[in-house]
């Protein structure tokens, strides 16, 4: 269930000059976090639009430093949840004490230097349970990044500060999506430089009986996004004819006339989080976040790149088990495939999201 949605204007999806720079070519310094004047104040980042969940233990919240623009959001489960983390692509950015279990998630801009924004989850949960150190005290915190410099003109980064200001803005049943948080400056499309389009942060949950799926994405990917239709509803957007089209029809027609291949641009990342109360033994919650990463080509084309460092934290909170009772599908059908397929389906409404 999400609220209406508002219409980008062509010149926030357009804007004016360069949309995206390598910065091995920028031949000035940067504006960094220290370079304003004054310590960066964590702001709202409330996005377009939210989309409500009702997912009980699970809360979410997302800060961000106007100045970048760049963003945080964190997905906090208080009593903790079983986890695996699957990582691809060729450039991948993760910071995690325990890839089996964690309290929070943070998804976060600024390439390798907003990992910093996870260690402030991590100081944030300290703070929020009394300081309290025992060893059945420890709070985990897992975190990756998405590199967004490329389509702004400063170093300005997710810190601690600002992770520990998305985890204090966390609420339950809210989960906003657009540009925002993780999302403040991601892009997709980048098959050449000047065809990008501004992409963002979305979600999307589903409950059928007492199954509930709650799925995320920042979609700042080399590809560009894709509904269900197979139209192109982002990225790779040619201002000339105004229209976009699929990047393997590029690839295709370099290969064709033995010509160079578009300039594609390099950091890229779709970072991404599925949620589920289903019981799920270590190899089930295992392959169900294969089975939901995998899917997620459908909606991102090209994804799994060598320019991408794609990863999907899969948490349980394992409250339910789904029905056991054999069917024409077989007995574990319904844990074993339909589940993941489910998912897979509430990811793509994710992925679709990003692009409001």
């Amino acid at each position: 269930m999400t609220t209406e949605p508002t219409t980008p204007t062509a010149a926030e999806l357009h804007p004016a000059g360069p949309r995206l720079v390598p910065a091995d070519t920028r031949d000035s310094a940067q504006r960094g976090n220290a370079d304003f004047g004054a310590p960066l104040v964590p702001r709202p980042s409330p996005g377009r639009e939210s989309v409500k969940f009702d997912f009980p233990g699970v809360e979410v919240g997302t800060a961000e430093y106007t100045e970048g623009p760049t963003g945080a959001t964190v997905i906090h489960v208080p009593a903790g949840a079983r986890m695996h983390i699957d990582e691809r692509g060729g450039a991948i950015g993760l910071l995690s004490s325990d890839k089996q279990f964690t309290h929070a998630v943070c998804l976060a801009g600024g390439s390798l230097y907003g990992l910093a924004a996870t260690a402030g989850v991590n100081e944030e949960l300290l703070r929020g349970n009394a300081n309290r150190v025992g060893w059945n005290d420890l709070k985990l915190a897992s975190g990756a990044i998405v590199y967004d410099f490329a389509a702004r003109d400063n170093s300005v980064h997710p810190d601690a500060a600002l992770g520990a200001a998305a985890l204090r803005n966390a609420v339950h049943g809210t989960f906003p999506v657009g540009r925002c948080g993780g999302g403040a400056t991601a892009s997709v499309g980048k098959i050449e430089h000047g065809r990008c389009e501004f992409a963002g942060q979305g979600a999307a949950f589903r409950q059928i009986g007492d199954v509930k799926i709650l799925a995320a994405t920042v979609v700042n990917a080399v590809g560009a996004i894709v509904d269900r239709n197979g139209t192109v509803v982002r990225g790779n957007y040619d201002s000339t004819t105004g229209t976009r089209r699929l990047p393997a029809l590029d690839y295709e027609a370099a290969f064709a006339e033995s010509g160079a291949a578009p300039a594609t641009l390099a950091g890229n990342t779709t970072i991404s989080i599925v949620i589920t109360n289903v019981r799920l033994g270590d190899k089930e919650l295992r392959m169900f976040g294969r089975q939901v990463h995998s899917s997620m080509h459908r909606g991102i084309q090209p994804f799994h790149t060598n320019l991408d460092g794609d990863t999907l934290f899969t948490l349980t909170t394992d409250e339910i088990d789904l029905p056991s009772t054999p069917s024409r599908l077989g007995a574990h059908a319904l844990t074993s495939v339909g589940l993941g397929a489910v998912a897979s389906e509430v990811m793509w409404d994710a992925i679709l999201s990003s692009a409001l």
